[in-house]
């Protein structure tokens, strides 16, 4: 089959012919139609952060397709079945966490295109107790985002206690935050988006932000308190600066949420005094359980969320990582193994 492969950290891809993935008894192999790009493929192949995947690997967890071939031992699954192959590849299963429901907290837990080979290829394996099935009114493009950018911002919305009615600010609006927004307004809330640049704001607005705060023009905790007459009840901070995570923090109001997604690579210190006495929760959100990845893929069937797609081909990966590096890319780039 073909596949792009990642030989070494910080070295170009390169497309292969590599053997088919075998599977055992509670596995599956998927036939992969349509494949996502995430920035975190890049950490991935680059080796940027402390435990790091083992080499060659082949990247990508928004894959999706039809499967193939079943194991032994799987019987919710039938081959023809339309899955997606999440980030979270497998957790133990038994643990305090999976027991709860929080799988993605798993110790044990192994990521896609990360611990394990992942969608850039014809063909991937998947743990069958991980993978969620597409609903049948999305395609395969429209699909494949949603299982992380999606997951990613809907589980982070669903843990920043607000309701409807509440404010949320959506700090960047690219990849992630687009889809954030998209979510926040099918959830009911109402939503400031945070970023730069009139296509930044057109986007905004066309997707239903009642507010557009450019950072390069304003302070935004600034203007969202003189929009608001008080901060917001959430901020969802998908940015990776320094600086956009401190004017997220600024903006949430006493008694109101902070919502951690993005990675920067800054050290940033907690300002513990006003943490403590605005009685501001700090919450870490990464991806989503299948429960998440289900509802979100439903916000989607209905038609209340859509992702900003580019599609590619999986030959221009090393082109695509560099346009995602420089920031040129405004939604998501999925590559098309159909066409």
């Amino acid at each position: 089959m073909k596949a792009a492969v990642a030989h070494e950290f910080n070295t170009p891809l390169t497309i292969d012919d590599v053997e088919v993935p075998t599977i055992g008894d509670n596995e599956i192999l998927v036939s992969i139609k349509a494949s996502g790009v995430c920035h975190t493929d890049i950490h991935a192949c680059h080796g940027d952060w402390p435990v790091k995947p083992n080499m060659p690997l082949i990247p990508g967890h928004e894959g999706v397709g039809v499967i193939t071939e079943i194991g032994g031992n799987v019987n919710h699954l039938k081959k023809g079945d339309r899955v997606g192959i999440p980030f979270l590849y497998t957790a133990c299963g038994y643990c305090d966490y999976c027991l709860e429901g929080k799988e993605t907290l798993c110790p044990d837990c192994l990521y896609t295109g990360y611990h394990m080979n992942g969608g850039y290829a014809d063909f991937c394996r998947a743990d069958a107790r991980y993978v969620v099935k597409i609903p049948d009114e999305l395609g395969f493009i429209e699909a494949a985002p949603l299982f992380c950018a999606g997951v990613t911002t809907y589980k982070a919305l669903k843990v920043s206690n607000t309701k409807p009615g509440d404010w949320v600010s959506c700090v960047g609006v690219g990849g992630l935050g687009h889809l954030a927004v998209q979510y926040a307004i099918a959830m009911g809330l109402n939503v400031v988006a945070v970023d730069t640049g009139e296509e930044r704001k057109a986007l905004s607005m066309k997707l239903g932000a009642k507010h557009f705060i450019d950072f390069k023009k304003d302070k935004p905790e600034e203007r969202i308190r003189s929009l608001l007459g008080t901060g917001v009840h959430a901020a969802i901070c998908t940015a990776v600066s320094k600086a956009g995570f401190d004017s997220a923090y600024a903006s949430v109001r006493r008694g109101g949420t902070m919502v951690l997604v993005g990675l920067p690579p800054d050290d940033m210190p907690v300002p513990i005094f006003d943490t403590v006495i605005n009685g501001i929760t700090l919450v870490g959100s990464i991806v989503g359980t299948r429960r998440d990845l289900e509802e979100c893929l439903d916000f989607a069937a209905m038609g209340k969320v859509k992702t900003d797609i580019q599609i590619r081909k999986l030959e221009e990966i090393n082109q695509i990582f560099d346009e995602l590096e420089k920031g040129e890319v405004t939604g998501r780039i999925v590559m098309d193994f159909e066409s």
